[in-house]
Parts: structure tokens; sequence; C-alpha cells
């Protein structure tokens, strides 16, 4: 962990502590607390906006550990996603199962499918790899339509509201709460998964696979152990995503957002803890912006095609990554380090 200069870790606890300084601790209480006052001067838009990027959150942490820490390209996430939120769904609805058992099973379920697709990586790495995700994301989502009974077909599902002892999760700021609440336990679950032997063994695997077999690392267990961990998250978000919505149904899970969330983590920064926070943000920032601007510049352009605003968000989407490629390939996590580095460094810099 970096540490400002003068700063010492002097046993085991302080090494292993996430939040060292007095800064961090501060910063960390001062986040709390806008996290935790956002309803009452959020409006209901900004709310449906911070929930819907609460559990793309979820979903891009685990993709972060599946491919920006063990190095495995997966680019069916999305129908990860949808396992997890139809699971949810049929179990909360048809077998009346609580919210809390029925999101972590629809999360186990798609981590064990996450397992079955991620066989090849023993064989195949790289765009090979990709092409079976990709699979993953077609064959589920063709499941779900044609398995009617279960699924409801090309209709979707009705959903019931989460519900914890007790309690319905109805309204936007309730559902906030508990969104929150998932996100900050995926996050720091992530962040303390890639701090043990295991997190070490999948960046070992991410940079020389040869050589962390020859140092005794077993690659297809990590392997699969990185998929069925990357899925589980992606089914927690589809989970909350089905309860949130109070609907499910095969097109909200298309093959686009699994690409979108690949460029997420691009934007973020692999293989870091902040990165998937930065990197969504920044993407649905950036929608909300385009979503607010297209109607005035078509307003404002008229012999622009007609429609065409509805193409910039994925225009910007595709422009941003290429000059994140271009100028920032570490991403905003690095960037974010090195400014860190000159706020402690700045009185000593003349």
């Amino acid at each position: 962990m970096d540490l400002p200069a003068g700063t010492r870790n002097f046993n085991y606890s302080q090494d292993m502590s996430i939040f060292r300084t007095g800064t961090q601790k501060i910063l960390l209480v001062a986040l709390f607390v806008f996290l935790l006052t956002a309803p009452l001067w959020f409006g209901n838009y900004w709310l449906t906006v911070a929930n819907l990027t609460g559990i793309i959150i979820i979903s891009v942490t685990g993709l972060n550990l599946l491919t920006g820490y063990c190095g495995q390209l997966s680019i069916g996430h999305a129908g990860f996603m949808a396992v997890g939120a139809y699971t949810s769904a049929v179990l909360t609805g048809q077998f009346h199962v609580p919210f809390l058992i029925a999101m972590v099973s629809g999360g186990l379920l798609a981590g064990a499918i996450g397992m079955i697709f991620g066989i090849p990586s023993l064989r195949v790495k790289g765009f090979y790899l990709a092409i079976a995700t990709i699979a993953a994301q077609f064959i589920i989502i063709w499941i779900i339509q044609n398995w009617t009974p279960v699924t409801g077909g090309y209709s979707g599902l009705t959903v019931k509201p989460a519900s914890i002892f007790g309690f319905d999760f109805v309204t936007p700021t309730s559902k906030f709460y508990l969104i929150l609440a998932v996100t900050i336990i995926a996050i720091f679950a992530a962040r303390n998964i890639a701090r043990t032997r295991l997190g070490r063994a999948f960046i070992a695997i991410r940079d020389n696979d040869l050589a962390a077999e020859v140092m005794g690392i077993n690659l297809f267990r990590y392997k699969l152990t990185a998929f069925f961990i990357g899925c589980f998250y992606a089914g927690v978000a589809g989970s909350l995503l089905a309860h949130t919505n109070l609907t499910v149904a095969y097109d909200y899970f298309p093959f686009t957002d699994s690409v979108l969330y690949i460029g997420m983590i691009i934007i973020g920064g692999l293989g870091t803890t902040i990165g998937p926070i930065f990197g969504v943000l920044f993407i649905q920032l950036l929608s909300v912006l385009v979503t607010k601007l297209s109607p005035a510049l078509q307003a404002s352009l008229p012999w622009l095609p007609s429609g065409f605003t509805t193409g910039i968000a994925p225009m910007l989407f595709g422009l941003v990554i290429v000059l994140f490629l271009i100028f920032e390939p570490r991403g905003m996590a690095h960037r974010w380090q090195l400014i860190k580095s000159s706020y402690r460094l700045w009185p000593f810099s003349y």
C-alpha cells in the first residue's frame, strides 16, 4: 500500500490496514457522510442514476477481479447478470424464498455457470477466450427467451420488491441504502481478495501464466476460481437490478453492456480496487450528460439527420476508450495515484 513519506508500518496489523493515515480516515468519514445523506438532497432522477451506478459497480468489480487481476478476458458479463436476476426473481416469486437467500443463490448459480464457460481458459487465452465468453452471453439470453414456463420468455417476469426482516425496499431512498450496503461489502471484499494468496496467484497468472505454473500455481483451479468470483458478483448485481426495477426481461442485459463493462475497467484502471468505481462513475455521468444535451443539440442543429443525436453516446464512448488507450493506458486509477503523490511531495518540489 502506498504511504506518505515518513509513514512506517511497525506491525502486521498496520501493514494490512486499508486506511492507514489520519487523512485517509478523515476522507473515509467524509465519504460516508456524503453517501448517507445523499437521498436528502438527491431528487428521484439522481437517486435512480445512483442506484443503477451502484449495481454496475458491483458487476464491474467482479469483472475486474476476473480480467484486471487474473487476466481472463470476459465479454459476456451481462449474461451472467441475467442468470442472477432470473434466479432471484424465480426463487422469490415462485418459491417464496427470502430475498437475501435468493440474491446469494443467484450469485452462486451465476458463478457456477461462469466456471463452466471458464473451462476453455486452460487451453485458450486472449481473444480466443473472449469468443467463448461471448458465446455464454448469447446462449444464456437464448435460454431465457425460450424457457418460457420459468423465465416468461420474451415477456419477462414481474419481480417482488426486496424484503429483509419484513421491511420492503420499495422507495428509491430505501433501494439506495440497500444497494449502497451491498456495494460497500463487495468493494471491501474485492480489496481483501486482491491482498490474499488467491489475489497474488491471480496477478501471477495475469503477468505470466507459464512462470506461475512453474512456481506451483494450479492454473486450472485459480482460473476457474476467478471465473466463479467474477460471475458471482455479476449474479448479485443482476439480482439487485431485478428487485430494483421490479421487472426483469432479457433485453435488460444486451451484449453492448458486456462490451461497455470492459470499457469501464479500462478507463478506470485494470487491476485496481478503485478503478471500477472511477470507470463506472465516468461512463454513467457521460451518459447522463449526453442524454441531457442530445435534445438541445438536435434542436440547435436541425440540419442533422433525424435520430443522429441518439448515436452520439456510443460515438463518445468509443472516442473516450481510444483516447484513454493512447494517453492514459493505465486508467484513471493511475492518474489518481500520481495526483496523490504530487500532493504529498509538493512542499519539497522546489
